[in-house]
């Protein structure tokens, strides 16, 4: 085998596969199915092109092999189909494009379709539109390969049992849905960006698949501006990604050097960022503007806080949320002062349901410690015993003995 054929078999699985997918599963309305065919397509290319040679057009060649070989089990269980009209469905011509846009759009809807509980969204989104393996996709939720395959299952199960079309929606109902997609893979990105559990605080591999999820979904759908502001915040988190962990744990947004970020990173987010100027922002272009400022400062402590806290309060407008929230208090008190940060948290610390969040107890401590606060160093304890067992507890108890 020339060292070219694995090359564009690796080329062809990462850029083409999930519009395959797409082809088939519209065709077939069987993710599970269509997953499998596709799986044993790219078999069949390992096995093939060697000898044959690549083909003109990968895509094609992939899209038909694998609908070939659905059929090949339909027709092995057309006694359960009796009527299975997929039968009569004519095989997609040889050089016939896989994957419209469409297509691959209602692969990632189905994917993050309301059906679903979230983490399922996640683990079905990982696997069939980023391609990661059951093993990689179970290492990120910290269960077993098992366990994973089995949840996988059952989603799948769950969308042919509500009989989920591989269609895309329009108007209102599209918006709706592709808000959907933005939240799964900011899920994904913020499960890498500051992982559970006690391994490394920070996944770039997951940080990655978001990235480029989120670089896929504006393809799609190049006139929304959400999609445009989610890849510009992706992309401006992750130019931090490398800067943010040392030796496992976590360096603090005010400790870390400029020198680690992404330049070019930074600078692909500003242009996506400024295509959507116009209409009022919405709530991923807010974020995706105050990450600007963060990684656009000349110094971690020379950030525009005023600036930062404006758009927090448009945010906040859009997005009441605990964590919105606790952030524009946060920089509040970078901007106004500690007092005024505290006034804004102060709310959110009566309230019973929020006891013991981490992020609002650290952001507590950490205005604490500005308004030069004794009980600062307490309130740093109390956030590092409320936090989960990793990298995230040992910062914050890092913060509780500098205090």
């Amino acid at each position: 085998m020339t060292p070219a054929v694995p090359d564009r078999l690796e080329r062809a699985y990462r850029e083409e596969r999930a519009a395959v997918l797409a082809t088939v599963a519209r065709r077939l309305g069987d993710l599970a199915l269509a997953e499998d065919a596709v799986q044993e397509a790219f078999a069949a290319a390992a096995t093939r092109w060697p000898v044959d040679g690549v083909p003109d057009r990968p895509g094609a060649w992939l899209t038909t092999t694998a609908w070939r070989k659905a059929l090949d089990v339909r027709r092995r269980e057309s006694r359960t189909y009796p009527t299975d009209q997929v039968l009569d469905s004519p095989a997609p011509a040889a050089d016939e494009v896989p994957g419209s846009l469409d297509d691959v759009l209602a692969l990632v809807l189905a994917c993050c379709h309301p059906a679903l509980a979230a983490d399922a969204q996640v683990a079905l989104t990982l696997r069939h539109v980023a391609g990661l393996g059951v093993r990689e996709i179970a290492a990120a939720f910290l269960v077993t390969e098992a366990t994973m395959a089995k949840r996988l299952v059952r989603a799948r199960t769950k969308l042919r049992e509500a009989a989920v079309r591989f269609s895309v929606p329009e108007g209102v109902d599209l918006v709706e849905r592709l808000a959907e997609v933005h939240a799964v893979v900011y899920l994904i990105f913020s499960e890498g960006y500051l992982a559970s559990g006690d391994g490394p605080a920070v996944r770039l591999d997951l940080c990655e698949e978001a990235v480029w999820l989120a670089r896929q979904v504006r393809r799609l759908v190049p006139e929304d501006r959400e999609s445009a502001g989610l890849l510009a915040l992706v992309l401006l988190q992750s130019a931090r990604s490398a800067a943010r962990s040392a030796g496992g744990g976590l360096v603090p947004y005010a400790e870390q050097d400029p020198r680690q970020w992404d330049a070019a990173r930074v600078d692909e987010a500003r242009a996506v960022l400024a295509t959507t100027a116009g209409d009022p922002p919405g709530p991923y272009q807010l974020q995706a503007a105050i990450a600007l400022l963060h990684a656009t400062a000349a110094a971690p402590d020379r950030v525009d806080w005023v600036r930062v806290s404006r758009l927090y309060a448009a945010l906040a407008r859009l997005d009441p949320s605990p964590a919105v929230q606790v952030n524009r208090a946060v920089a509040v008190g970078r901007a106004d002062g500690p007092a005024a940060g505290l006034a804004l948290l102060r709310p959110l610390l009566d309230e019973a349901r929020l006891a013991g969040w981490p992020p609002l107890l650290a952001a507590h401590a950490d205005l604490l410690e500005r308004a030069r606060d004794p009980g600062a160093a307490t309130a740093w304890r109390r956030a590092a015993a409320a936090a989960p067992a990793g990298p995230q507890r040992e910062n914050l108890r890092r913060r509780a003995g500098a205090g």
